[in-house]
């Protein structure tokens, strides 16, 4: 069984920007169902996610920005991806979310799992 991840563990990968909260993630490609959240990397301080489509057009950040803009209840053109385009370590940014509002959220759902 999984260890709870603890509030400072998520604080690592979710910080505060103007605009809202950026969130480093570490993105698993081809996959059976798209899942997010997916886990917590603890070496590398990312929260993963796993998307269906295959890293080629475009189409798996397409499907990272639709899943997360889904889990945090915001409209698609809220969810930036700001770094790691072409790269399983992508930081993206949601807009008006808040900072303690997506750990709040995100320690739930991991701690589900």
């Amino acid at each position: 069984m999984m260890a709870p991840i603890g509030m400072s563990s998520l604080v690592e990968a979710v910080r505060k920007h103007e605009e809202g909260a950026i969130i480093d993630l570490f993105v698993t490609t081809g996959a059976n169902v798209n899942k997010f959240p997916a886990g917590y990397n603890k070496w590398r301080k990312r929260i993963e996610i796993k998307v269906t489509s295959p890293p080629k057009g475009n189409k798996a950040n397409f499907n990272v920005i639709r899943t997360c803009a889904a889990f945090f209840s915001i409209p698609v053109k809220n969810v930036w991806i700001i770094s790691g385009k072409t790269s399983k370590e992508k930081t993206i940014l949601a807009k008006n979310v808040s900072v303690m509002a997506a750990v709040n959220i995100l320690k739930e759902s991991l701690n589900g799992l």
